[in-house]
C-alpha cells in the first residue's frame, strides 16, 4: 500500500489524518514541521505528502519547494486554515510552488480521500 507523509504542527490534525488514512489502508509517517518532514521524506519511500502551510521552523511552502527540487514527480496536497492573510492566498501560493491539490481547513475527509486516490492513480 502507498505511504503518505503527513506534515502538520497541530498534533490533533496529524492524529486525525493518521487514523483516517490508516483505516483506509495507507501507511503513514508523521512530522510536526517541515524540517522533520523533509528528513523523513529523504529517508523513506513516500508516495504522497500532505502538508500544512503555516508551521513553525520550516513552513509548508518552503517544504514543498525543497521536496520538489529532489523529487519533481512526488504528489503533494497542501492545506491551510490561514492566518492574517487568509487561507486562499496561502493555498494559491502552494499551487504556484508545486502542490498538486489544495484544501482549506477544516477539510472534508471524503473529498481528501478521493483526491488522494486520484493522485496516486495518476
Amino acid at each position: 500500500m502507498a505511504t503518505i507523509l503527513v506534515i502538520d504542527d497541530d498534533f490533533y490534525v496529524r492524529e486525525m489524518l493518521k487514523t483516517v488514512l490508516e483505516d483506509s489502508g495507507y501507511d503513514v509517517l508523521e512530522a510536526a514541521d517541515g524540517n522533520i518532514g523533509v528528513k523523513l521524506f529523504s529517508e523513506n519511500k513516500v508516495d504522497l505528502i500532505i502538508t500544512d502551510i503555516i508551521m513553525p521552523e520550516k513552513e509548508g511552502l518552503e517544504t514543498i519547494q525543497e521536496v520538489r527540487k529532489t523529487s519533481p514527480d512526488i504528489k503533494i496536497i497542501a492545506m491551510s486554515g490561514g492566518a492574517k492573510v487568509g487561507p486562499t492566498t496561502y493555498l494559491k501560493l502552494a499551487e504556484h510552488f508545486g502542490a498538486n491539490r489544495v484544501f482549506q481547513k477544516p477539510i472534508h475527509i471524503s473529498e481528501l480521500l478521493g483526491n488522494i486516490k486520484e493522485l496516486l492513480n495518476e
